[in-house]
């Protein structure tokens, strides 16, 4: 069995909110030895030995003994609740734990989830079904409403007046509307003042910048080792 922690990444995929979650902990000091791979996208097509790893051929997946995860958010709560105590996660016992989780599954279940639509049908099925990927378009900057009114009032994050994966999790979904577009107009176009500004904030982090580092350096490894069969910059 692999011992070492493994993550299974394709860049700038959903598995970066793990890799992100990996390298804030770094920052306040936790050791953390990670076999990052970062595979092209989609591995089930262009590396399909990963297939053996995870029938589904999705991604991530997290590797740590015998845990096996695939859930980009479950996977930074389980990091979290690993390498414990951190500022990343809330505890019940703290007010904002509700909010705290609320945001974090809002930030899949809400948000990602019309992107996806907006992915398949205009990256990887072009010309299929683009009234579903105008509508999805839509519908995601409806869903925006929620986060608009909280970063209304100024805050500098989500919940709790300190950063946890909370942010991650939602900064994620913002980061890749700005990578999607509809109609030659990017989903971020839709962003408010204050979410842009958030964003932006949230980006600038070193955790942010290392995690861009690593997959990059990581990326180059897997191509040194297997090849790469297309263009892997997007989700």
């Amino acid at each position: 069995m692999h011992t070492k922690m493994r993550l299974w990444h394709t860049m700038n995929a959903r598995s970066f909110r793990c890799l992100w979650t990996i390298e804030e902990l770094k920052l306040q000091g936790k050791k953390i030895d990670l076999d990052l791979i970062t595979m092209p996208f989609p591995p089930r097509v262009f590396y399909k030995e990963y297939l053996k790893q995870n029938v589904l051929g999705t991604i991530p997946l997290l590797e740590d003994g015998n845990v096996r995860m695939t859930e980009s958010n479950a996977i930074s709560q389980y990091l979290c609740a690993k390498y414990a105590p951190t500022s990343l996660a809330m505890d019940f016992s703290e007010p904002f734990y509700g909010e705290y989780l609320n945001w974090i599954h809002h930030s899949e279940a809400t948000l990602t989830f019309p992107q996806t639509i907006v992915l398949r049908y205009t990256k990887q099925e072009i010309g299929r079904a683009d009234n579903a990927a105008v509508d999805y378009a839509r519908w995601y900057g409806a869903r925006l409403r929620m986060l608009n009114s909280a970063l209304d009032d100024g805050r500098t994050f989500l919940v709790g007046g300190r950063f946890t994966i909370a942010d991650i999790a939602v900064t994620y979904s913002l980061y890749l509307g700005t990578t999607l577009e509809v109609e030659g107009v990017p989903l971020s176009a839709r962003y408010k003042p204050q979410v842009t500004k958030y964003m932006l904030r949230m980006l600038d982090r070193e955790g942010y910048k290392n995690a861009v580092a690593f997959q990059t350096w990581s990326e180059e490894q897997f191509e040194k080792l297997h090849g790469n069969g297309q263009d892997n910059s997007k989700l």
